[in-house]
């Protein structure tokens, strides 16, 4: 499998390069962002971004995951990234994402979450996507339930981020749940 190209009103999702290296350095360097994750580390090491962008084609390859930059349309500028994880003999997958600091606020996570899972049901064949966020952000809950995920439940303690145990909300949509029109 290859990683896409995907377009919506305001974004271009595709693959990262070696040149996005930089932009996503800084942008996980950010606590704050970092903060909102389960696993991006902080600080976040030299060469890590560089490493994680170099992980993605053979993934991709492998079928195990499709991981793409979110950019602006108008700029080019890199705003964050989107993945999905496949399960392909379950038909599944899981979602997850990541939006720099200077960016939250503007409906960029929403619109390339909702692209990404229209591409995954109708190109991948999936039937069901999953994702799962820190209850303490709750704005990725928002995330998730416009683009017609349901809340499928919460996971208490469950997860360790920085030497505290967190609480994680799950979120599911399956294929014929989805809205109709996309969001945005």
């Amino acid at each position: 499998m290859e990683a896409p190209t995907l377009t919506s009103e305001r974004l271009v999702l595709r693959p990262f390069t070696a040149d996005d290296a930089a932009a996503v350095h800084a942008h996980l360097g950010d606590y704050e962002v970092a903060a909102t994750t389960a696993s991006i580390p902080h600080p976040y090491p030299p060469g890590g971004a560089e490493t994680w962008i170099a992980s993605h084609a053979p993934r991709c390859a492998a079928g195990e995951a499709v991981v793409l930059a979110i950019t602006r349309r108008d700029s080019s500028v890199l705003v964050g990234s989107i993945e999905i994880r496949l399960v392909p003999g379950h038909r599944r997958a899981e979602l997850g994402y990541w939006v720099g600091r200077a960016h939250w606020g503007h409906g960029y996570a929403t619109e390339a979450a909702d692209v990404l899972l229209r591409w995954g049901f109708a190109t991948l064949g999936l039937h069901r996507v999953h994702a799962a966020h820190l209850s303490r952000n709750p704005a990725s809950g928002r995330v998730l339930h416009k683009i017609g995920m349901r809340h499928e439940g919460r996971l208490r303690r469950h997860f360790l981020k920085w030497g505290v145990l967190e609480d994680l909300d799950l979120y599911g949509v399956l294929e014929h749940e989805l809205p109709p029109d996309p969001v945005g």
